[in-house]
């Protein structure tokens, strides 16, 4: 937006907020503000960003309201299923100092009017359900995302429908005339030309295929188009990060602490190829542990406002899904010249931490370095190290292994230290899924996780801590990663759930984390893996998400007051730009330019905003492909008896989840022997003859009836308990 635009809006906004504001047409307003006839176009431009950025709404009679923030606001639509949705409210500066919770307005689907997912809407307030989210009314949208749907085209005679892939989403009507070449199954893209009423469908049409059923990895291609996204790299991008990858490491010494001498090591899985850190463990003449971090220097090869910056701030994070990884910057920089690949000189931006022997920190320092890394570990071998379990591994480790009992002593000392904290530890195994060279899924199974895995994950934990504490009191423009506390209504929701399992949460008005890691501690003295699982699912539901913010609101799973994502600026915008902020007060002394920090805080609350919604995209995308192949891999098992525990209770079934960590539905219709009554409150199916009681946690016996790989949906049917 132009100068002269902006001092436009900001003098609109600020009269249309004043007491003596009526409501008025645009035109009406454009009289009062000397708009000119040449100047009307960029005028109704200026009053649609207005309107975007939440501060108007216009009224049946076309004139101009003020959004009061109180009772109607301005928000997006996030759809979760059809039947359901939240509308996110606008930020802005009235508001900015709300609650996320306040943020999120529950919206049912015969409140949604007809609302898709990412559309602006207006949304008046109506009552506020006890222990429930605050819901709302659509009364109107605003605005339309236009977004491109992906899904399968099914033929019906003349006509046809479009399935979306995205089970929020009604099936699209597709007319006679605009389905010409187009066959049964296809995947397509499809744009909505008539919104669904009370009396029709949606009606659209394809605006492109993305392939025919038969098409090798069309069920992948087919997810991806559907969030546009994009595996690919603009061109400009990619010349880019030719250029960049070309740099003599050598020519940038100046300033930097030459630590290529030093031993330093990656400890990552076998098949990583962006190494983001490496680490290495000594003790100091006075028997302190001295813990070297060093981070990939990202932020010298990525400059501000780049082709790179921009496609970077556009995809926030990289995506890691089976067999594929999308990552945010170009493979030039992810697998190259930025990766701490052993044996090459790489530039990176380092702190060493000092730590007594209880694991306080007594000390740190942050300096930029340049390291040739020693070896690439991985987690198996350094495990089978750990073991003693393999000779083969401990003569090809030989030379290193006192160097890891060290960086073991020193991250159980944190993690017990953490712990003692009340930081939480949840118990959820991610799924390993393994592909064969064509991309078919041969084997779903949980990925075993060994102090291996824990001690980079200390190491990175206590580092984001320490760099985010010592840039908060600098009172630096930040992005901080936040874990805001959990609503009481949902704590007492998850007691009485608990309740049942005979577990108690201690302290629910005023909740510290420790009283829901002492759960999990209660639980993990059962030796029950599969409880455990459960309960930590439970728990975790329970509280907010995660996110990035540019105040820094503590985290409370971790019950750290300072936290940030400082240690994989590879694969995440928001450590790449704290890189930035952290070079810059680096190269100043300490003194930056005031112009430039104006300027980063600005960025850091944009950034932080855009890099969380990227994230929750990442996240459904990794979550689909699980989906995907998991029922790509049970479709080979139709028929097959398994032992499962009850992971989920709604009112239209229960969910099993299995030792292989594949969850799948079992509806209440399939329970023939009784009628079950869902008991809500407690999370329970209850007969309504026999009073039989399936509840969290219990374990089943269930058989696999049906696996749709195209919709991603698994069916069980109960055999037993």
């Amino acid at each position: 937006m132009k100068r002269e635009d902006q001092i436009r809006k900001n003098k609109i906004i600020e009269y249309i907020n004043s007491k003596e504001y009526t409501k008025m047409t645009a035109k009406q307003i454009a009289v009062i503000f000397d708009v000119h006839k040449e100047e009307y176009k960029e005028y109704e431009k200026v009053l649609k960003s207005i309107e975007k950025d939440g501060y108007i709404y216009y009224d049946d009679s076309k004139r101009i309201c003020k959004v009061d923030n109180d009772n109607i606001f301005v928000c997006r639509y996030e759809a979760k299923s059809k039947s359901f949705g939240f509308a996110r409210v606008i930020e802005n500066e009235f508001t900015k100092d709300m609650s996320a919770d306040e943020k999120d307005i529950y919206i049912s689907k015969e409140n949604s009017n007809y609302a898709y997912n990412s559309d602006l809407i207006l949304v008046k307030i109506i009552e506020r359900p006890e222990g429930k989210n605050k819901e709302g009314k659509v009364i109107k949208v605003i605005s339309r995302a236009g977004e491109k749907i992906a899904g399968i085209f099914q033929k019906n005679n003349n006509f046809g429908f479009v399935i979306p892939i995205n089970p929020s989403i009604e099936d699209i009507y597709i007319p006679s005339n605009k389905c010409h070449g187009l066959e049964d199954e296809d995947r397509v893209l499809a744009y909505i030309t008539k919104y669904p009423s009370i009396n029709r469908k949606a009606e659209g049409k394809v605006i492109e295929v993305i392939g025919k059923k038969e098409d090798k990895d069309i069920d992948r291609t087919t997810i991806l188009a559907g969030y546009n996204v994009s595996i690919d790299f603009p061109i400009d991008v990619v010349k880019e990060a030719e250029k960049v990858s070309n740099n003599n490491v050598l020519d940038y010494l100046e300033g930097r602490i030459d630590f290529r001498k030093n031993r330093i090591y990656t400890i990552d899985s076998e098949d990583a190829k962006d190494l983001d850190d490496a680490v290495i463990v000594k003790i100091d003449e006075k028997g302190n542990y001295v813990l070297s971090v060093h981070i990939a220097d990202v932020s010298h090869y990525v400059r501000m406002n780049s082709a790179l910056d921009k496609e970077a701030i556009k995809r926030g994070t990289s995506i890691y899904t089976p067999g594929l990884v999308i990552p945010m910057l170009p493979k030039e920089l992810s697998n190259g010249i930025c990766s701490l690949n052993a044996g090459e000189d790489r530039l990176t931006l380092a702190v060493d931490i000092v730590f007594d022997k209880k694991g306080n920190v007594i000390d740190n320092k942050i300096y930029k370095s340049i390291i040739n890394v020693t070896k690439k570990m991985s987690y198996e071998k350094v495990e089978k190290v750990l073991n003693r379990e393999d000779k083969k591994v401990l003569y090809e480790y030989m030379d290193y292994i006192q160097d890891i009992e060290i960086m073991v002593e020193l991250a159980r000392i944190l993690k017990e230290k953490r712990e003692q904290e009340g930081s939480i530890n949840f118990d959820l195994p991610e799924s390993k899924i393994i592909l064969d060279e064509n991309g078919e899924v041969i084997d779903v199974n949980p990925y075993n996780v060994g102090f291996s895995n824990n001690i980079i994950e200390e190491f990175m934990l206590i580092t984001n801590k320490v760099i985010a504490e010592t840039f908060y009191h600098l009172e630096a423009p930040f992005i901080y990663r936040v874990h805001e506390e959990p609503e009481i209504e949902k704590l007492i929701e998850l007691n009485e759930v608990l309740s049942n399992m005979g577990l108690n949460i201690k302290g629910i008005n005023k909740i510290h984390p420790k009283a829901l890691a002492d759960i999990m501690k209660e639980v993990e003295k059962s030796k029950d893996n599969k409880k455990e699982v459960i309960i930590s699912s439970l728990i975790l539901r329970s509280l907010k998400l995660a996110k990035y913010s540019e105040q820094c609101l503590g985290h409370f799973g971790l019950a750290f007051k300072y936290y940030c994502h400082f240690t994989s600026p590879i694969r995440r915008y928001p450590d790449l730009f704290i890189h930035r902020v952290i070079s810059e007060y680096i190269n100043s002394n300490y003194m930056p330019e005031e112009k430039l920090m104006l300027k980063l805080y600005k960025q850091a609350r944009e950034y932080a905003y855009l890099s969380s919604e990227r994230e929750k995209t990442a996240t459904e995308i990794e979550r689909e492909f699980d989906d995907m192949y998991k029922s790509k891999y049970m479709k080979k098992h139709l028929g097959d008896e398994y032992e499962g525990i009850i992971s989920g209770i709604t009112k239209f079934g229960m969910y099993v989840k299995l030792e292989n960590t594949v969850e799948g539905l079992v509806s209440l219709v399939s329970l023939e022997d009784d009628y079950y009554i869902h008991d809500e409150k407690n999370m329970r199916l209850i007969g309504e003859r026999t009073n039989k009681v399936y509840d969290i946690g219990k374990r089943v016996k269930v058989q696999v009836v049906r696996a749709d790989d195209k919709l991603h949906q698994i069916d069980f049917i109960l055999i037993g308990d």
